[in-house]
């Protein structure tokens, strides 16, 4: 559910991690529970609201969460025009696009199918970046994980039954948030490497960016609701505030101090906990194939992260 860069993708020479208060894995746990409780409130606040007004209200709660931290921290937004228009595209296929695609998705699907369904957003990395990157060399392992990831998806999804009882187009519409998220990525790692400005600053800007498109779509393709839904607009706060705001801070300081390696690691725990939690309380039934295939998929996913080990040098 990474919704930001992290210093591996060299956006910004200035880390700015908030000061250590409680231990690494303490908040490496409290980020999983994070993302992997936001399908359950995605799926809450899409009970009351529609998905574009879900996700502009995701978009201000965790942008006033980030406000507050730069004014906290007296951090100022970017500047230069090539930076902001850099961060218009940023902020729609690292927020805007995805957000709404996954709020749509779950009007048809269950909250632990879209969980799940972000899991693969490593695999459509790891296949887009032998491509477009050319650092990232294709091994004999990382092409053995992605094609296993995939087939996990095409368990979870039952391919054999002929995908019966499925929603093709939620399912399609989680699968391309997904791959929403590693096209941003690339795209980030492309333009806006080295900018000197500070995570923070970037990420506030471009959730910013994401509220702005999201409030001039929002009232084009929905009316306002005739009365207020107070359980779901209590889901997207909490979705905002703590699954954007708060879950980014807390993810800079986890790759500040333990490396972006370990910190990425919380992607294969939000399928696992969407599923417990769309189960345990929203009743969601789980056929055996779900938590088979998450299995497959997020073993695949690990192994497209495997790096190969560098050369030694012969010494003469």
């Amino acid at each position: 559910m990474s919704t930001v860069t992290t210093p591996a993708d060299r956006v910004t020479t200035a880390p700015s991690a908030p000061p250590r208060r409680l231990d690494w894995r303490l908040r490496f746990a409290a980020l999983s529970l994070i993302w992997g409780f936001s399908f359950l409130l995605i799926k809450v606040g899409t009970e009351g609201y529609a998905p574009f007004q879900v996700t502009l209200g995701r978009l201000v709660f965790g942008t006033a969460v980030l406000a507050a931290a730069m004014a906290v921290r007296r951090e100022r937004l970017p500047r230069g025009a090539r930076t902001w228009g850099h961060l218009v595209v940023a902020a729609f296929l690292l927020n805007a696009l995805p957000f709404s695609l996954f709020a749509y998705a779950e009007l048809t699907i269950p909250s632990t199918l879209a969980g799940i369904c972000n899991a693969t957003s490593p695999l459509w990395g790891m296949a887009l970046s032998l491509v477009a990157l050319s650092e990232d060399r294709p091994t004999r392992v990382r092409v053995a994980g992605l094609g296993l990831g995939f087939l996990g998806v095409l368990t979870v999804l039952g391919a054999w039954q002929g995908f019966h009882g499925l929603d093709a187009t939620g399912t399609a519409l989680a699968l391309l948030a997904s791959l929403s998220y590693p096209i941003g990525w690339i795209y980030v790692r492309r333009t806006l490497a080295g900018t000197g400005h500070s995570h923070l600053s970037m990420t506030g800007a471009q959730l910013l960016l994401a509220t702005v498109q999201l409030a001039v779509v929002t009232p084009l393709f929905t009316t306002l609701p005739t009365r207020v839904s107070v359980v779901p607009l209590l889901a997207i706060a909490a979705l905002g505030a703590l699954g954007t705001g708060l879950a980014v801070l807390l993810q800079y300081g986890l790759v500040a101090e333990v490396g972006p390696t370990t910190a990425q690691m919380v992607t294969y725990f939000i399928p696992v906990i969407a599923t417990a939690a769309g189960v345990a309380l929203l009743g969601e039934a789980l056929a055996w194939s779900t938590p088979v295939g998450a299995v497959i998929v997020l073993t695949g996913a690990a192994l497209t992260q495997v790096r190969p080990k560098p050369r030694k040098v012969a010494q003469s």
